[in-house]
């Protein structure tokens, strides 16, 4: 269907072949201004959306994948890859951001980190490379040396949309702030408390950590990927090893599936668990967020028993697991999974019976369905507005995929409010529970993992997505000629998600700010990377 679309579209100018994964598709683009026509023919009539951009700085060219997922029902666990070439010197490619908003980051980032020109883009203005970066200095181009110091040019300070007109006043907020956060900068333009426009500006914790994989084992690259977000360390790290594992022709053994398939949920549900407390934080109601950081407490305290640390990291690795879970092990998940129900259940009735909890939540933040599939909204953010997507469902991963898998309930809520975005973690956690139940009674003995090689097959592309606590995480894999990490680009939920809160907040007043940012609870150093 997508050969016969794009093929009666652009006449000839298209090659197809099969994707990284069975199902998936390769659209090679003959020409870069056939880009916007290819594209508008899977986002039309075939219903997919933009899931991530991928530029690469091949021998003689530089690279563009624009890879889209299918965004309504039926739901088929598939990707169609565009792909364009352009020579280095001019790497210029038509902007989809007018059209398709999802792709505004994307291509301002290419721009920065590799020097692909989106021609045409609405906002062209560096995403990633911050005040005083030497302009034409690409970090993710092979020739450039990851060691080396830059030195700093003059630059102007943030340059941002100024709002004029009587009464507007502009509101700087962070990039330090006063609690231990991560670094942002929020901008607020506004008429008394009203917020006529917010820009925000991240990217301050770059790490280079797509530079910093290049050239590293399979193996070696797992500590990097699990690492790029603190609380999302299973779902970054089960991506990249199933990428790893596509690439090596590999299948983690099915106790080892299901085992993944707990430590995904068992994430999942601390997050929310921590974050409805947050939540609270933001609306002034104390005994809610304690009540929150003791579940939250009580679920980290298991993650250690289980994993050796509160955040669950090294328990995976590429080819399974690298710990089981013995029966007294599992005796005490159950017995913190039915005092976390109880806690949950609790709390959320003693927020529902709090009317002055209850009318900060409603109709703030309001993020609107369209808005939400408009920006690629993922996970609770976009599920809260009444879009219906789940990795888990529609691109199963772990215990998710295969016979006999294990089948998550998705919920959707339409209010897209913070009220609705609290609701639907609610929601998630008591399923996260009956998911870890159901999981852990499947458990059957056998091996933890398969063998991997020594060094991946060479000039080979793996694909995954998973399900993080924040939604639906894209990572994208490319073995070199000696069988080591070539690229690996990771599109978070939080990247995704961002670009959203600027929206929800023109539903807010200043003040309420801090209560809609924490509604959708985004990471910035899996942003940042």
């Amino acid at each position: 269907m997508v050969e016969q679309a794009i093929g009666r579209r652009l006449e000839g100018r298209a090659a197809f072949a099969p994707g990284p994964r069975p199902g998936d598709v390769t659209v090679e683009l003959a020409r870069p201004e056939d880009l916007p026509a290819a594209a508008a023919e899977l986002v039309g009539p075939l219903g997919m959306a933009l899931a991530t951009v991928v530029a690469t700085d091949d021998d003689r060219a530089l690279t563009v994948r624009y890879l889209f997922e299918p965004a309504r029902p039926p739901f088929e666990d598939r990707f169609v890859t565009l792909v364009v070439s352009l020579p280095p010197e001019r790497p210029d490619v038509p902007s989809l951001a007018r059209d398709i908003p999802a792709a505004n980051w994307h291509e301002r980032e290419a721009q920065d980190l590799l020097g692909v020109v989106a021609v045409g883009h609405p906002d062209p203005r560096p995403l990633v490379l911050h005040d005083g970066w030497p302009r034409g200095l690409h970090p993710l181009r092979k020739s450039f040396d990851g060691r080396r110091a830059v030195p700093r040019e003059p630059a102007e300070e943030f340059p941002h949309l100024v709002v004029e007109g009587e009464g507007v006043f502009e509101i700087p907020v962070g990039p330090i702030h006063a609690g231990i956060i991560e670094p942002g900068h929020f901008r607020f333009s506004s008429v008394g408390e009203t917020v006529l426009h917010l820009e925000a500006r991240l990217f301050y914790t770059h790490r280079g950590l797509e530079k910093r994989i290049e050239g590293l084992s399979a193996v070696d690259g797992f500590f990097v990927a699990e690492r790029m977000c603190g609380v999302c360390s299973v779902a970054h790290g089960l991506g990249y090893c199933e990428a790893v594992e596509q690439i090596a022709g590999i299948v983690a053994p099915p106790r080892a599936q299901l085992v993944r398939a707990i430590a995904l949920e068992l994430e999942r549900l601390y997050n929310h668990a921590g974050d409805i407390g947050n939540l609270c934080a933001g609306a002034s109601y104390h005994y809610g967020t304690s009540a929150g950081l003791r579940i939250k407490e009580a679920l980290q305290r298991t993650n250690e028993r289980v994993a050796g640390n509160r955040f669950l990291r090294g328990w995976l690795c590429p080819g399974g697991v690298q710990r089981d879970l013995a029966p007294d092990v599992l005796r005490d998940i159950e017995a913190v999974l039915r005092e976390a129900e109880d806690a949950l259940a609790d709390l959320t009735q003693r927020i529902d019976g709090n009317p002055t909890v209850v009318d900060r939540f409603d109709d703030t933040g309001l993020l609107p369905r369209q808005a939400a599939i408009d920006l690629g909204a993922t996970g609770v953010a976009a599920r809260a507005s009444g879009v219906d997507r789940d990795a888990r469902r529609d691109h199963p991963h772990a215990a998710y995929a295969g016979a006999g898998a294990v089948r998550p309930r998705v919920v959707t809520l339409e209010d897209g409010d913070v009220n609705a975005r609290r609701k639907l973690r609610e929601e998630e956690a008591h399923e996260s529970i009956r998911l870890i139940r159901e999981l852990a009674a499947r458990l059957e003995p056998g091996p933890l993992r398969a063998p991997l090689p020594d060094a991946l097959p060479a000039g080979k592309i793996g694909l995954a997505a998973t399900e993080s606590p924040r939604g639906s995480s894209i990572h994208w894999l490319r073995s070199d000629a000696r069988g080591r990490i070539d690229r690996y680009h990771l599109r978070s939920a939080s990247y995704a998600n961002w670009p959203a809160v600027p929206i929800a907040a023109q539903s807010a007043i200043v003040p309420d700010f801090p209560l809609v940012n924490k509604s959708f609870e985004l990471c910035y150093a899996c942003t940042d990377r």
